[in-house]
């Protein structure tokens, strides 16, 4: 069956529809108030959990941004680049992401979240800083927070791929994130660990190491598993009827064993 088709009428109804369009688009531009002149009344710096990290405050933040010209208070809203104001921010040490966009009342909102330090690295050689949740080296501040102290022999890197793995196992115990307040690493990578409770110091033998990351995270989750487990049925088991001050030094460096040294009685 052949289907005949009215060029010229569907060329009018096509050419209707378009006009339509653009005067829809022509009325709207008209009617909207220009926005070339508007400039930015207000900037909103929210910090997530900037209680808890304690890193970052919006003063810190608006002094980054003025010192590179990014602060956008005042400026012409047709001049502020949200993106280069959050590359800036994510160039911060204590900073993990960054966001920034513009509203329609000519605010310029901020929204950062801080970076999450596990321990803190005091090496034999005055190096100071933290380690983060993701393994990363964050400097030195003011932060006070209560958290594991790393000394001893451990350098950069060995913080980074050993003692992070060590101490993400710890914390995620609620028995020993609060128990343990101090890892020291012997000059042959032996791990002492100092509890808050108990005038003791307790040695659980060198991390295993891999070829893998992942390798190495198993190997070092399992066994910082198994050794603290010895170490709770100990204090349990041993210590419920010695006393928590008999002793003075707790090896389970050995498999089989537990072996503890008595605390030297002084008149």
């Amino acid at each position: 069956m052949k289907i005949n088709i009215n060029w010229k009428k569907t060329f009018l109804v096509m050419f209707d529809v378009v006009l339509a369009v653009y005067l829809v688009m022509a009325v709207t531009s008209w009617n909207a108030p220009s926005r070339e002149g508007d400039v930015c009344t207000k900037v909103v710096i929210d910090i997530a959990d900037g209680n808890v990290n304690g890193f970052l405050n919006s003063a810190e933040v608006k002094r980054l941004l003025e010192e590179r010209h990014l602060y956008p208070l005042s400026v012409r809203m047709q001049d502020v680049n949200p993106r280069r104001i959050e590359q800036a921010l994510k160039g911060m040490p204590f900073v993990k992401t960054a966001q920034c966009y513009a509203t329609d009342d000519n605010h310029v909102c901020i929204t950062i979240t801080q970076r999450t330090p596990i321990v803190r690295v005091k090496s034999i050689t005055g190096e100071d800083y933290y380690i983060d949740d993701n393994g990363g080296v964050m400097p030195n501040s003011q932060y006070t927070s209560d958290m594991i102290i790393v000394t001893g022999s451990v350098t950069r890197p060995y913080a980074c791929r050993y003692v992070y793995l060590l101490a993400q196992e710890l914390m995620s115990d609620d028995l020993w994130r609060n128990q343990i307040e101090q890892i020291n690493i012997l000059p042959d990578k032996t791990v002492e660990l100092v509890p808050r409770v108990g005038d003791h110091v307790v040695n659980i033998g060198g991390l295993p190491t891999a070829s893998t990351d992942d390798r190495l995270r198993e190997a070092i989750s399992a066994f910082v598993k198994k050794q603290m487990h010895r170490l709770e049925l100990f204090y349990r088991e041993g210590l419920k009827y010695a006393g928590w001050t008999k002793y003075d030094y707790i090896s389970l460096e050995y498999a089989n064993q537990i072996v503890c040294r008595k605390r030297e009685q002084h008149n």
